[in-house]
């Protein structure tokens, strides 16, 4: 009986220690949101999506071109661009090649050019473990914005913190086309509690609106428990207790 007991105590404090490092992660698929348009540029052209914000600290000091969409709002106008009435992509139903789809999750997702007022999409996460590793992943396709021409190539860099970016195969879109939608992942170490999720647009040419879509962000962390220092001391300990229990029973 004491056996049991001090077992399923030392399960119960390593479960307890695992569940205290929840993260904050959130929204993955844009669903949440203030409509369709544009984000960070003020007015009437602003948009939001919760947890998520454009360019520098809570989306201070840039704007970035970086949209909340859906499939049908992209062939025939996403509300609210910064130059005046409504943005939309290549499809076939304005004289485009391919067909813009849902993502895998469909609904709302992101919309970032690629190669103008380049500004990264940011998340701030805490409740990340030190040295835990987390996997990134996520949908994503490529357009073109309507009223340009020529062929144009696009691809996500993603980051964690101050960690090294890693970056999607880049993918080459022609003429007018609608390319999508790939899944991603990427693994990422903490290296603090609280870490900044980046995603960036990175593609070309430049003035033949390339944009990247987004959507299906999951933030996970690796399916190995890592027990707290304390933790696996307290474990030894019991062990130790275990053991003794048993040696007095024989």
């Amino acid at each position: 009986m004491r056996l049991a007991t001090l077992a399923l105590g030392l399960s119960a404090l390593a479960l307890a220690t695992t569940a205290a490092h929840a993260n904050s992660f959130t929204n993955g698929d844009f669903s949440t949101n203030g409509g369709a348009g544009q984000f960070n540029y003020g007015g009437s052209n602003q948009t939001t999506a919760t947890g998520w914000y454009v360019g520098g600290s809570n989306g201070v000091g840039s704007n970035g071109y970086t949209f909340v969409t859906t499939a049908a709002l992209a062939a025939s106008g996403t509300p609210n661009s910064q130059y005046g009435g409504n943005i939309s992509w290549w499809d076939k139903s304005n004289g485009g090649v391919g067909t813009i789809t849902s993502s895998p999750t469909g609904g709302f997702f992101i919309a970032q050019d690629s190669a103008y007022e380049s500004a990264a999409l940011n998340q701030d996460i805490t409740g990340l473990k030190l040295g835990k590793t987390y996997t990134v992943g996520f949908d994503w396709a490529i357009a073109q914005q309507t009223n340009f021409t020529g062929p144009t190539f696009d691809a996500w860099q993603v980051s964690l913190g101050g960690g090294a970016a890693q970056s999607t195969t880049t993918h080459n879109l022609a003429n007018h086309d609608f390319n999508g939608w790939w899944h991603e992942s990427f693994s990422f170490v903490a290296n603090s509690t609280n870490e900044t999720l980046s995603f960036l647009a990175a593609g070309g040419p430049g003035g033949l609106p390339p944009f990247a879509f987004l959507d299906g962000v999951t933030f996970t962390p690796d399916t190995v428990a890592t027990p707290e220092p304390g933790t696996l001391a307290l474990l030894g300990l019991g062990g130790l207790g275990l053991a003794v229990v048993a040696r007095r029973r024989k």
